[in-house]
């Protein structure tokens, strides 16, 4: 009976969890805020772009300065302040959601859409989005989810979703990228808004970094189907993706099992070479020299090829 102990087949048949109690269970710990927008009252003007105004609030228009707290452990040189717009947005949830995006390349082809891991907003994820970026030769443009950092509401599946539409449309109309030219890139609980947004649109390419395949499935490890009410069904989504997919793995998880980025390679039609890291858990695979390695190969070779 795929594994399960007799009370939690109970549990599944007799009162099964609702997706969202099982995604309030598994994933969501939005931290402490590490930032806040501040209305830049010197510039009400969206973007240096010289993109349109028409349909946007107020809200959307204005300005706004970023001010990180001691919580961040990082602050900004000017040069890096200067690189850097952050503004706000509405999800088609009605939720205000907080968008960064960083010009760590001005030349570069393609803009990564980040979609975070857990337990951090985009004031701790800042530094790490410079990094990347420069080293990747791409732009970052991420966001929060609903419940994390500025971003209003609460965190649920639905709001990921919706989030991520929020995050895809401002980016595609406030910076008038198209999306040939946007990678996909989803962290851990990330992965989840990016593998459906990825199933729905045509872009670039996607990465996926730690995936899970569905919520039961990293909550009852021997869950073999995908139930009605399970939450994050990746493993059902990933098939139809129809850009090339990057996935990338600890083999040594102690989060999301190796085996989620297995079952999702394999379910995956346009999968190129994955990078299965030896050794790595869960938080540090970006610490391994190949990380870097196999995502320059992917961008400057794989999609070319792909193309061809």
């Amino acid at each position: 009976m795929n594994g399960l102990s007799v009370s939690e087949l109970c549990c599944l048949f007799c009162c099964p969890p609702c997706p969202s109690r099982i995604a309030a269970k598994l994933a969501f710990l939005p931290p402490e805020p590490t930032y806040a927008l501040l209305p830049d009252l010197e510039a009400t003007t969206p973007s240096s772009s010289g993109t349109s105004l028409r349909g946007r609030t107020p809200e959307t228009s204005m300005r706004w300065k970023l001010h990180l707290t001691e919580r961040a452990e990082f602050q900004y040189s000017q040069r890096e302040l200067d690189s850097t717009e952050v503004f706000l947005t509405r999800s088609n949830r009605g939720n205000r959601i907080g968008c960064m995006y960083i010009r760590c390349a001005p030349s570069a082809r393609f803009t990564v859409l980040f979609s975070h891991g857990n337990a951090v907003d985009l004031g701790q994820m800042s530094s790490f989005y410079i990094g990347l970026g420069t080293r990747i030769n791409c732009n970052i443009f991420s966001y929060d989810y609903s419940g994390y950092g500025v971003s209003t509401g609460k965190p649920s599946e639905k709001n990921l979703y919706s989030d991520i539409d929020a995050a895809w449309q401002a980016l595609r109309t406030r910076y008038g990228i198209s999306p040939e030219n946007i990678i996909l890139y989803g962290q851990s609980i990330g992965t989840v808004p990016t593998v459906d947004l990825a199933s729905r649109y045509e872009c670039a390419a996607v990465v996926l970094h730690s995936p899970l395949t569905s919520g039961m499935r990293v909550a009852f490890p021997d869950t073999r189907k995908t139930y009605c009410f399970d939450a994050f069904p990746n493993i059902e989504k990933v098939s139809k993706i129809s850009s090339p997919v990057l996935i990338i793995h600890g083999t040594e998880d102690e989060v999301i099992d190796f085996s989620h980025g297995l079952a999702l390679f394999e379910r995956c039609p346009k999968a190129v070479e994955p990078l299965w890291v030896e050794g790595a858990g869960h938080n540090d695979i970006e610490l391994y020299s190949q990380y870097l390695e196999r995502l320059r190969k992917f961008i400057s070779q794989d999609l070319v090829s792909q193309r061809a």
